[in-house]
């Protein structure tokens, strides 16, 4: 009996991570610039010496990011910015380390310093990205971060740094429990000249709300059959006893 028990709990419990992770996704449907998380689970035997296995529980794998793209919202906003295609906008962590986002909501502090929505700094060619006080600012396809300085005009435009665009291979990226992916060998990616932008656009989260919601029901009626099959096992076991007993 202990087997169908534990078998049934493994998994329910995956059942369960798997609704968190999906939770998190429906949470994070309006997030921009959001990559959906993959919940993967699998069936593991198990071997005592020599022969076949003699059950097989639930074990959970590598967690997997979707990294379809997301839509493209039109903003109009001059420190908002897209990646057409592939690619990656460089921050740096509250750690203090290089990482990677689609989320282009950008905004300057106080100390001029270019952040995205959430805080982190943007980084540039020499660093994070800072400028003096601005009329306006304007940042071209290939990330070049143009001004006009405070009381001038607008024929006075020049090109201050540039955003700091990465091109990795997908599969060599994980994505953290701040959000932000890196690369799996800590390694600080250069930047590519082929990752074009558009500025005064966002884009949105790739959850598709209603697949999530679908496979949330769906885990909910596996986890409600894990747990129907943890008291057959536990009606059989006092069953059991009961003939013992009488015998």
């Amino acid at each position: 009996m202990d087997k169908a028990l534990y078998l049934a709990m493994t998994g329910a419990k995956h059942n369960m991570m798997a609704q968190a992770n999906h939770a998190n996704n429906m949470a994070n449907v309006n997030t921009t610039g959001f990559r959906a998380d993959f919940a993967q689970a699998r069936a593991m035997g198990v071997y005592y010496g020599d022969g076949q296995p003699t059950r097989a529980y639930a074990l959970t794998e590598s967690p997997a990011t979707d990294f379809e793209k997301g839509p493209i919202n039109v903003t109009d906003r001059d420190l908002d910015v897209a990646i057409n295609g592939d690619g990656f906008f460089a921050v740096q962590s509250k750690d203090g380390s290089e990482a990677y986002t689609r989320a282009g909501d950008f905004q300057l502090d106080t100390n001029g310093i270019l952040r995205t929505g959430n805080g982190l700094a943007v980084m540039g060619n020499n660093g994070p990205i800072a400028l003096p006080p601005i009329e306006k600012v304007a940042i071209g396809s290939d990330g070049t971060v143009s001004i006009v300085a405070q009381g001038e005009g607008p024929e006075t435009l020049v090109a201050i740094d540039r955003i700091k665009l990465v091109l990795p291979e997908l599969g060599n990226l994980e994505k953290s429990p701040d959000g932000l992916f890196r690369d799996r060998e800590q390694a600080v990616l250069p930047a590519d000249a082929n990752v074009q932008v558009t500025s005064g656009a966002l884009e949105g989260s790739n959850v598709n709300a209603v697949d999530a919601f679908t496979d949330i029901l769906t885990l909910s009626r596996q986890y409600e059959m894990q747990i129907k099959l943890m008291k057959s096992v536990e009606q059989n076991s006092e069953s059991s006893s009961s003939l013992l007993r009488m015998s």
